[in-house]
C-alpha cells in the first residue's frame, strides 16, 4: 500500500504540473497571494494571424518568466482586448483598460491604431509598448510614452536599396497597401532608390479593404503596361491575397521580380501552404533571428504542445518573429515592474464618469519611472538581444532569403557595416558589398535561375532610304514579327551588352497600316511622354527642343549640319589650263615687271655698252627681250654697268622664284582632283530664289526656316540617295534644287554613292549627333550613356560595326581630303614681298645712275 501510494505521487505531481501548463496555455494564471499582480493591458487583433500568435506567445512568456523567476514579488496579470481590426475600437480599449489602472499597455497591434492610443498613454502617463506598429512616422523619441521592443520599418530601407543596386533593376514598382503602416515607408524607399539611381515607374496603392475584383484589376494595370519588378509592402492579410490573386494572373511566371518587406516576410508561414505556393521565387528580406539554446528549448516546447491549442489557433508549427517579440516584451516588462517597484495606484483621481472623456484619465504616479526602466532593461531574449536604443529596438542583422517549396531558403545576409555577405561566420571582409555575387544563387518566378531583366518597348523609326541606319523588314513566315537590323541597332545591341545587369527589349516600328512611317522625329519622340514607348533607338539627333520632353544619352555618331552641291567639270580638260596657277592680277603685275626690269637695264647699260644700242626698234626690242628671257636665263647680252648687274641679280632670284611657284602650283592642277562647287554661299542661292533639299522627316527643314530664313514655298523633301541624285542633277529649274542640306553621318553615304560628283560647302551647322531617347528622369540614360563611352571608346568595337555597314563607303574625312572647294591661283599677295625688293633694287639703281650722270654734266 505505501509502495502505491509512492508511486502516485509523482503521478500526482506530473498531472498538477499538466493541469497548471495547460491552464497557463489557455490563458488562466495561478493564483499566487504572495505576490502582488500588477494588471498589464494588451490590445490585439486576435481574428488576424499576427495576434492569434501574439496572444499564446505572451501567455508562454508570462509562464516561462515566472517558472525562472518564482521569487519576485511581483506579477504581470494580463488583461487582453480584442481591437478588432479597428482604430476607435483599439482606442476604447485601451481607455477602458487605462480606467481599470493597469500599469501599462502593450500594443496595440497596428500603427494606425497605435497613433490614437499612443496620445492616451501620454494622457495617462501609461508606457505604451507595441512590438508589431513598424511605422517610421511613430517615433518613440517624440512620443515619451511610447516604446517599440521591434525594429523601425525604416531600418530594412538600405539593405532593399542594395539588393535593387545588386541585381541592377533601374525601374521598379511599388505596390503597398493604403494604411499608416503602408505609407509612411513609402518616402524613405523613394529616397534610397533615388540615391541608387532606381526609379520608381509607378505606385500602386491598395487599401485593405479591397476585393479581389479591384485586386485583379490593378494587377491587369501593372501587366498591361509591361511592367516586371515589384516590391510589395504589405502586411499578411493582404499580402496573402495579393499573390494569390498575382499567380492566377500569371504575374508569378518567368520574367517577373517580386521582393517583400519584412512586415510580409516575417510572417509567411502561418500565411499557410497555399499562399506560400503561390509565391515561389520571391525574394525577401527580415530582421536575422541569431539561434541559441533558449530559443530551441521554446521552440521544441511549442511544437509540444501545439495540439492543445491548433485548434484554437490555427497555425503551423513555425517561430514567428512578431510573436517572439511579443514574448520578449513580457520578460521586459515582467523584469521593469520589479525593479521598478510598482504596484497599483495613481495620484489623481477620476474626476469624470463619462467613459468619452479622455482629460478625466487617471494619471499614472510611477508611469515615468516603469518607462525609464523598461528602456534600461538588458537580457537576452528569444529574438536575440533585448535593449532599446532611442525607445526600440536596434537594427543589426537582416536575412535575405527566397521562397522555394513550402519554406524560405537563406540566401545571404546585410549589416549596416558589411553589406551582402554569405555566412555570418565569416569575418575576414571588412569592405562594403553591394555585389549580388556576395549572396547564393536563387531561384526567380518561373523556377528559373536567370534575372527577370527589364524589359522594354522601344520604338524604332520606319525609314524609305538611308536603311544603313535601321531597316525593318517582314518573314513571311512571321507576319507580325518585324527583323530589325541597321548601325544603330548594332550599336544599340553592343551597348546593351555592356550594361551592369540584363535587358529585355522588342523593337516596334512607329508605322501605320500601310507599314509607312507614321509621322516625323519629333512626333515619334512624343511616344516616350504619351508612354507608347520605353525608348526610341535608331537615326535620332539630338538637339535642344527634343530634350524638353525626352532625355538623351551620349552620343554615338558625328554631328553637324552641311550644304552639298553639285561639282563643275574638270578643269584639267580646259584648253587654257596653263593660265590657272596665276591669278590675273599676278599675270598682268609681273609683265608690268619685266618691262620694267628691262627699261631700268636698257637705260643703265645703252650708254656704255655697244650691244645695247642700235635703231630704235632695235633698242624697244631689247627692252622687251632681255627681262622675259631671263626666264630661262637665255639672255646673250652682257652688262658692264655695276648697278645693272644689281639689279640683274635681284631681279633673277625674283624670276626663280615666280617660277618654281608657278611650276608647283600648275602640277597640282594637273595631278590632283579638283572637284568645284558650284555655290558656295547660302547667300547667293537665297539671292537667286533657287530650290533647296532636306530629308523628310528631319529637324533640318526647321532649322533653313529659322536659322537661314529660308521660306518654306523654297524647300523640297527628299528621303533617298538616289532622291538626292536627281534633284542635284535636275538642278532648280528643272524641278530639282542647286543644294541640299543634311546630316554629316547621311552625307557620309551619299557622297561616298557618288563620289566627285558632289561636294559640301558652307559652314557647319553644329548638332550634337545621333542618342538614344528617354523619358525624362530615366534611370536607363546614366547606365546607357556610361556603356556608349564604353563601345565608342573601344575602337575595336565600334571599327567593326562601321565596317558591316559602311565598308565599301570612304569615311567622310577621306572624302573631304579630295574636295577643294575653290581652286585658288596664286596672286599678288603672294609675292608682294618679291615685287618689292625688285622695284626698289631697280629705282635705286636708277636714281643713283641720274645722279651720277647729271653730277658729271
Amino acid at each position: 500500500m505505501s509502495m502505491t501510494m509512492t508511486n502516485q505521487k509523482p503521478l500526482l505531481s506530473k498531472f498538477l504540473s499538466f493541469l497548471l501548463l495547460s491552464l497557463s496555455l489557455c490563458g488562466y494564471e495561478p493564483l499566487m497571494m504572495a505576490n502582488e499582480l500588477i494588471p498589464v493591458g494588451v490590445v490585439l487583433d486576435l481574428k488576424s494571424p499576427v495576434g492569434r500568435v501574439a496572444e499564446r506567445y505572451m501567455s508562454m512568456a508570462l509562464s516561462d518568466f515566472y517558472a525562472v523567476n518564482h521569487n519576485y514579488s511581483t506579477r504581470l496579470s494580463l488583461r487582453t482586448k480584442d481591437s478588432g481590426n479597428d482604430v476607435i475600437a483599439a482606442a476604447s480599449a485601451a481607455q477602458d483598460l487605462m480606467k481599470k489602472e493597469v500599469q501599462a499597455i502593450i500594443g496595440p497591434q497596428r500603427s494606425a491604431q497605435a497613433r490614437f492610443v499612443i496620445e492616451l498613454g501620454r494622457k495617462a502617463q501609461v508606457p505604451i509598448i507595441s512590438f508589431s506598429a513598424t511605422s517610421p512616422s511613430l517615433s518613440p523619441s517624440q512620443n515619451k510614452f511610447f516604446l517599440r521592443t521591434a525594429q523601425d520599418g525604416s531600418a530594412q530601407v538600405k539593405a532593399i536599396a542594395d539588393i535593387v543596386k545588386a541585381f541592377g533593376w533601374p525601374e521598379i514598382v511599388l505596390i503597398y497597401e493604403d494604411t499608416e503602416y503602408g505609407n509612411s515607408l513609402i518616402p524613405h524607399l523613394m529616397e534610397a532608390l533615388q540615391v541608387i539611381d532606381t526609379r520608381v515607374l509607378y505606385r500602386s496603392v491598395i487599401p485593405p479593404s479591397s476585393n479581389n475584383t479591384e485586386i485583379i484589376k490593378e494587377l491587369n494595370k501593372l501587366k498591361a503596361n509591361h511592367i516586371r519588378i515589384f516590391l510589395v509592402h504589405m502586411t499578411a492579410s493582404l499580402g496573402s491575397k495579393l499573390f494569390a490573386l498575382a499567380k492566377n494572373a500569371e504575374m508569378m511566371s518567368e520574367g517577373y521580380a517580386w521582393m517583400v518587406t519584412d512586415g510580409l516576410s516575417s510572417l509567411l508561414d502561418p500565411m499557410g501552404s497555399k499562399v506560400m505556393d503561390s509565391m515561389q521565387g520571391v525574394l525577401g528580406i527580415r530582421p536575422y533571428l541569431t539561434p541559441s539554446k533558449q530559443l530551441e528549448d521554446f521552440e521544441r516546447k511549442w511544437k509540444r504542445n501545439l495540439t492543445l491549442i491548433q485548434a484554437k489557433i490555427k497555425s503551423t508549427t513555425s517561430l514567428n518573429l512578431f510573436g517572439l517579440w511579443a514574448y520578449d516584451t513580457i520578460w521586459a516588462l515582467a523584469i521593469a515592474v520589479e525593479k521598478a517597484g510598482m504596484h497599483s495606484s495613481f495620484f489623481k483621481p477620476n474626476v469624470s464618469s463619462c467613459n468619452a472623456d479622455l482629460a478625466a484619465l487617471d494619471i499614472l504616479e510611477n508611469g515615468t519611472r516603469l518607462r525609464n526602466t523598461i528602456v534600461n532593461t538588458t537580457f537576452e531574449g528569444l529574438s536575440g538581444s533585448f535593449g532599446l536604443v532611442s525607445g526600440q529596438l536596434e537594427p543589426s542583422t537582416f536575412e535575405v532569403f527566397n521562397v522555394i517549396g513550402k519554406t524560405e531558403i537563406n540566401i545571404g545576409y546585410w549589416t549596416p557595416q558589411r553589406g551582402f555577405f554569405k555566412d555570418l561566420k565569416d569575418t575576414s571582409e571588412k569592405a562594403y558589398s553591394t555585389s549580388k555575387d556576395k549572396l547564393k544563387p536563387l531561384i526567380w518566378p518561373g523556377y528559373t535561375i536567370h534575372q527577370p531583366p527589364s524589359r522594354l518597348r522601344i520604338g524604332v523609326p520606319v525609314r524609305k532610304g538611308f536603311k544603313e541606319f535601321v531597316k525593318v523588314e517582314w518573314n513571311p513566315s512571321t507576319v507580325d514579327t518585324p527583323n530589325v537590323s541597321g548601325f544603330s541597332i548594332e550599336v544599340f545591341n553592343a551597348v546593351r551588352d555592356a550594361l551592369p545587369f540584363p535587358l529585355s527589349h522588342e523593337f516596334i516600328p512607329y508605322m501605320n497600316k500601310q507599314r509607312q512611317s507614321n509621322g516625323t522625329y519629333d512626333q515619334l519622340l512624343y511616344e516616350i511622354k504619351t508612354k507608347k514607348y520605353d525608348a526610341i533607338i535608331g537615326d535620332v539627333t539630338i538637339i535642344a527642343n527634343r530634350s524638353t520632353y525626352v532625355d538623351f544619352t551620349l552620343p554615338y555618331t558625328e554631328s553637324g549640319v552641311h550644304m552639298v552641291v553639285s561639282v563643275k567639270h574638270d578643269e584639267r580638260k580646259s584648253l587654257w589650263i596653263f593660265l590657272k596657277p596665276l591669278s590675273l592680277n599676278l599675270w598682268l603685275t609681273t609683265g608690268v615687271a619685266f618691262i620694267f626690269t628691262g627699261l631700268v637695264i636698257w637705260f643703265l647699260e645703252h650708254r656704255v655698252n655697244t650691244e645695247f644700242r642700235g635703231p630704235p626698234e632695235q633698242q624697244l626690242g631689247l627692252i622687251f627681250w632681255f627681262s622675259f628671257s631671263t626666264l630661262a636665263f637665255a639672255h646673250r647680252e652682257k652688262v658692264v654697268n655695276n648697278w645693272s648687274r644689281f639689279v640683274l641679280v635681284i631681279w633673277i632670284f625674283f624670276v626663280l622664284i615666280l617660277t618654281q611657284s608657278y611650276t608647283a602650283s600648275l602640277t597640282s592642277i594637273l595631278t590632283v582632283q579638283r572637284l568645284q562647287p558650284t555655290f558656295v554661299d547660302i547667300k547667293e542661292i537665297k539671292k537667286n530664289g533657287y530650290f533647296v533639299g532636306y530629308q523628310k522627316n528631319s529637324f533640318v527643314k526647321e532649322l533653313l526656316k529659322e536659322q537661314l530664313d529660308i521660306h518654306d514655298s523654297m524647300l523640297k523633301p527628299y528621303e533617298t540617295s538616289e532622291e538626292y541624285h536627281e534633284a542635284l542633277s535636275n538642278g532648280t529649274f528643272n524641278g530639282g534644287v542647286v543644294a541640299i542640306f543634311d546630316e554629316i553621318p547621311y552625307l557620309k553615304i551619299f557622297l561616298a554613292n557618288y563620289p566627285f560628283k558632289y561636294t559640301t560647302v558652307g559652314p557647319l551647322y553644329q548638332t550634337d549627333g545621333f542618342g538614344f531617347a528617354f523619358p525624362q528622369g530615366s534611370p536607363f540614360v546614366p547606365h546607357m550613356s556610361r556603356a556608349i563611352l564604353n563601345v565608342t571608346q573601344t575602337r575595336s568595337k565600334i571599327q567593326a560595326i562601321e565596317n558591316k555597314y559602311f565598308s565599301s563607303q570612304l569615311t567622310y574625312e577621306d572624302l573631304n581630303t579630295r574636295i577643294s572647294p575653290d581652286s585658288h591661283s596664286l596672286g599678288v599677295d603672294s609675292f608682294r614681298g618679291l615685287f618689292l625688293i625688285a622695284g626698289i633694287a631697280s629705282a635705286v639703281s636708277l636714281l643713283v645712275y641720274v645722279f651720277k650722270l647729271f653730277y658729271s654734266h
